[in-house]
């Protein structure tokens, strides 16, 4: 489901003017791209929350604009919570796009039960895919992961008609051995052998 931001025209930019608008209620957008000008334009705060918790990557224009836009850029304030700035990229829905999407983890790994530990190497990927078809995030399924073993960007499971654009031996996650654990399981393998040992040498005796 595409968002729908209903979009005012700024008759002014410009430092003051974006705090007044703010105080206001409003957030400052930019849409620019296909050859056309730069448009300034407005939209209620809140409208801005609700296309964050909805994880939306495209939006419909209403009001000083009709256009189909996918979201370029947030600009948060220094504490991550609120937006300040909006930058919109004017697209067809039918035509390719590029963008970065947030990886997401599932299943458990074999090497967790091995004593391991999963790490993340990359938490985003680089795709290019239909502006109408953009998911949320791109799964990796780490069932089969052992311990020493990592899982690249080829085997993200990509929908169809989707690209990699990140290179696909980018290491994503990979398990290894807690620190200090490697000690302590080395000296556990060696014990039997230790008896072993000592019992063959009793036998010989």
């Amino acid at each position: 489901m595409t968002d729908v931001l209903h979009v005012e025209l700024r008759e002014q930019t410009g430092t003051a003017a974006t705090q007044r608008l703010r105080k206001a209620g409003r957030t400052p957008v930019v849409l620019y791209g296909h050859g056309e000008g730069n448009l300034h334009l407005s939209v209620a705060t809140t409208e801005v929350a609700t296309l964050l918790r909805h994880h939306g990557k495209t939006v419909q224009l209403d009001g000083a604009s009709n256009d189909h836009a996918l979201i370029n850029e947030l600009q948060f304030d220094p504490l991550g919570i609120e937006v300040l700035h909006l930058d919109l990229v004017r697209v067809n829905l039918q035509e390719k796009v590029t963008v970065t999407l947030p990886i997401h983890i599932h299943g458990e790994a074999a090497g967790l039960r091995q004593g391991g530990i999963l790490l993340e190497n990359v938490h985003e990927v680089v795709v290019r895919c239909l502006a109408n078809s953009i998911p949320e995030s791109i799964g990796l399924q780490v069932s089969g992961l052992e311990v020493g073993q990592s899982a690249t960007a080829s085997q993200l499971e990509l929908p169809e008609g989707m690209e990699l654009v990140t290179p696909a031996d980018t290491v994503l996650v990979h398990i290894e051995v807690p620190k200090g654990a490697d000690a302590d399981a080395t000296a556990v393998a060696g014990e039997p052998e230790v008896i072993g040992k000592r019992a063959k040498d009793e036998q010989e005796a």
